[in-house]
């Protein structure tokens, strides 16, 4: 069965996240997205893990619904779905290896209360899991996989947002040149990495040690609308083992949906107090200084897939790759990528309007109850379709808007440096 699933997110008890981020806010904009499989984020928290026990009952295999029914109000007829919890959680790892401090994040999966209580009970003796729903530990990120391991053999832990500069297991301050130099003779038991928003999977292929693992996407979600951003498509029965199995072997793994990846905080290098934004040539040619203070660029996500890639292709004018002759992995074998712009934001470009104006959010919830969830707009509705069910003033600019946000004929400026990047279709 196909469907679409999300499993890096967070919930009430992270710093910066909304009020919503309970269990029956992620079930209402699941439905909304299109999301048939949401994970619950931060089960190393206490208090977090007793309202999912409370709140939760088992479903298929390994995975978990709402007890009581609940039926949101705004919900359309036409999004109501089913949506399964999984547990999952994330853990922020800071700790020296090969004489540098590492920081690396990491994405924790859970076949079942029991198997996340007995993470729990070994990681809260090394910090406190009370402090934040992503935990911060002195804890090496290959111990951390023999902790999950040894908790569950069917647990799976997967490097989050493996690009980013800053806590990320590939990035440029304080992550490694490989996986291998992470997780050591551990590594065969990562199975997946997940690209970040920062990042597309053409970028990530470039490196053939990750051609055999399988590149995964979430949202990372801090507020309910932001679920979904990114995303994983399945083929497979809705169960724990149906989706690990899939992560694990790409039987069932039907590719991705994704940022458009400039759009990211981290894809070009840059300055941002300084306004100073530059592609890796630029930075090169500056000797990774800013231009402007005199301090060292934040080095981006597109410059360390440069610096680390094996494949000889150029991600932009001027780069010079490192090596050559390596062999990509056939672009007809990879699983697909589905580039997006969230509908409300489509929406807010075609009326030149906020995304939460008061006409943007009518015309949005009026859409997805015409034509169904989010999801089935951005990537299946029919062009056609679209146009017919817009309202009048705006049919002909909202199809328009969607031909080019599936072809990617947008215009981009990239983020850097903790900024995003910005989208324009028109």
């Amino acid at each position: 069965m196909r469907f679409i699933a999300d499993l890096h997110i967070h919930s009430k008890h992270s710093r910066a996240t909304s009020k919503d981020m309970c269990p029956e806010g992620l079930f209402r904009w699941a439905q909304i997205k299109g999301i048939g499989v949401i994970g619950t984020g931060d089960f190393t928290h206490p208090l977090w893990m007793e309202e999912l026990k409370e709140k939760l009952e088992p479903a298929s295999a390994g995975l978990y619904r709402l007890k009581t029914r609940y039926e949101p109000p705004d919900v359309p007829s036409s999004c109501k779905a089913d949506v399964l919890f999984m547990l999952t959680a994330e853990i922020s790892s800071i700790y020296s290896k090969n004489g540098r401090v590492r920081k690396v994040h990491s994405i924790l999966l859970a076949p079942g209360f029991k198997e996340a209580e007995a993470i729990n009970k070994r990681l809260s003796a090394i910090g406190n899991l009370s402090a934040d729903g992503r935990p911060i530990l002195g804890l090496d990120a290959k111990r951390l996989l023999e902790i999950v391991l040894d908790a569950s053999p069917e647990a799976m832990m997967i490097p989050a947002h493996a690009w980013t500069p800053h806590f990320s297991v590939l990035g440029s301050n304080s992550g490694f040149d490989s996986l291998y130099e992470c997780f050591e003779e551990l590594t065969p038991h990562i199975h997946a990495i997940e690209t970040g928003l920062s990042s597309d999977p053409p970028m990530n292929r470039r490196l053939l040690s990750l051609n055999s693992i399988t590149l995964v996407s979430n949202s990372d979600a801090h507020s309910p609308p932001k679920i979904g951003r990114e995303a994983n498509i399945f083929d497979t029965d809705i169960s724990y083992h149906g989706i690990t199995n899939a992560i694990k072997t790409g039987q069932g793994f039907g590719g991705t949906i994704e940022f458009f990846p400039e759009e990211g905080k981290y894809h070009y290098d840059g300055h941002r107090l300084c306004g100073v934004s530059m592609p890796p040539h630029e930075t090169v040619k500056h000797k990774y200084i800013c231009p402007v203070c005199g301090k060292r660029l934040t080095v981006g996500v597109m410059h360390r897939v440069e610096k680390l890639a094996d494949v000889p292709v150029p991600i932009a004018a001027g780069v010079v790759p490192l090596t050559a002759g390596a062999v990509p992995i056939d672009a007809g074998a990879a699983p697909p990528f589905y580039s997006i712009i969230p509908f409300a934001e489509v929406l807010a470009e075609v009326f030149d309007a906020g995304v939460n104006t008061k006409k943007v959010q009518k015309e949005y919830f009026r859409l997805i109850e015409a034509l169904g969830n989010e999801f089935r707009i951005l990537l299946d509705i029919p062009l056609s379709g679209i146009r017919d069910a817009a309202s009048p003033e705006i049919r002909d600019r909202l199809k328009e808007a969607v031909e080019k946000m599936r072809s990617g004929d947008v215009h981009i400026s990239p983020g850097f440096d903790g900024q995003y990047g910005t989208i324009k279709i028109f």
